[in-house]
């Protein structure tokens, strides 16, 4: 699959340090000995040192053979355990976290890995192969919260089309699948802009986004089709350099003969590669539509907005995905240290 060499390809030789909150799962453990011989980064397994060792000891390996290049932070205990506490209740002190309840919360796997991220050992946090979406974004928002300027968090799916049967092959982002479930006409424009700056940092080349809904050019009049052109002109007024059309369907979107038939106007011409959804209802389904009838690879929900990277798996997934995600986080990273030294 040529997209994801690329961005396995980008990520390789980096310096980044990802913290694996689930560390204890023997997908997770294969995922972190992947990276390792990818060189893709360094991997931090957040879980109980005993049930890792074994899983190493499964590939043949120990702790020392693998040290460097992944380390084991057993919250229980760990030599950081105490600090991460103490600014667990710094941060969190103001909504009623007491001592106790610090201590207590920073031995769940996944508020240790993002106090890693927090507290800057790690450049970035993967989970979600055992704990649920919410329980991973709720830790990830709580913990290491929002970018600077940035009022959403969102997510999308980065869909690869790779098969001999795709006419059009690369990457897409679909967005947003996850997370908000009926954006408003700024949230929308917001997630916009936000999965146009992912699909650049991610697969290196200008986005192209359409903004999504049942109407093309007016073909319809309904207030959920003004949501989406009152969002199309707020990208516009914010971006103007940013290639953008909405409202559209997706198959003036997509396909270039029906965008000369539908949208002859439409600087996209039928060759989009970012799809904002006008609702988790509409992308949700979509992507698992593209996904298991139209044979995509879906990589996500990769969340968008946050201070550091932070992003969830599928409970379904493999080491192969893991192995993906963490790729991804890598290049966020990347792309925030860009901006942040420009």
């Amino acid at each position: 699959m040529k997209p994801l060499r690329q961005i396995l390809g980008a990520a390789s030789g980096s310096d980044k340090i990802i913290a694996l909150s689930e560390g204890d799962d023997p997908r997770v453990v294969e995922a972190a000995l992947l990276a390792r011989t990818e060189n893709v980064a360094k991997i931090l397994l957040v879980g109980d040192t005993a049930t890792i060792t074994a899983h190493l000891k499964d590939h043949g390996l120990t702790p020392k053979d693998v040290s460097g290049g992944i380390d084991i932070h057993d919250p229980a205990r760990d030599p950081l355990t105490a600090e991460l506490s103490v600014a667990l209740l710094a941060r969190r002190a103001h909504k009623g976290m007491t001592p106790d309840m610090a201590r207590h919360q920073i031995q769940n796997r996944l508020t240790f890995a993002a106090m890693l991220v927090q507290q800057g050992y790690a450049d970035g946090t993967v989970g979600g192969a055992v704990e649920t979406t919410s329980d991973t974004v709720r830790t990830a928002l709580q913990i290491i919260g929002k970018a600077h300027g940035c009022d959403l968090v969102s997510s999308f799916f980065l869909m690869l089309y790779c098969a001999e049967h795709h006419t059009v092959k690369g990457a897409h982002i679909f967005a947003d699948c996850g997370l908000v479930v009926d954006p408003d006409a700024t949230e929308m424009a917001e997630i916009a802009r936000a999965s146009a700056a992912s699909y650049q940092a991610l697969i290196g080349e200008a986005a192209r986004v359409a903004m999504l809904s049942f109407s093309t050019a007016g073909s319809a009049e309904h207030p959920k089709v003004s949501k989406v052109v009152q969002a199309t002109q707020m990208v516009r007024a914010a971006d103007p350099d940013m290639i953008i059309d909405g409202e559209i369907q997706f198959d003036a979107a997509f396909v270039p003969e029906v965008a000369a038939s539908k949208a002859s106007s439409s600087e996209l011409r039928g060759a989009a590669n970012v799809f904002v959804f006008p609702s988790l209802n509409a992308g949700n389904l979509g992507y698992k539509i593209a996904q298991r009838i139209g044979g995509a690879t879906a990589i996500g929900p990769v969340l968008q907005g946050l201070a550091k990277p932070a992003n969830d798996l599928s409970r379904g997934c493999n080491a192969e995905d893991i192995l993906h995600m963490i790729a991804v986080t890598v290049a966020q990273s990347n792309a925030q240290s860009h901006v942040k030294s420009a």
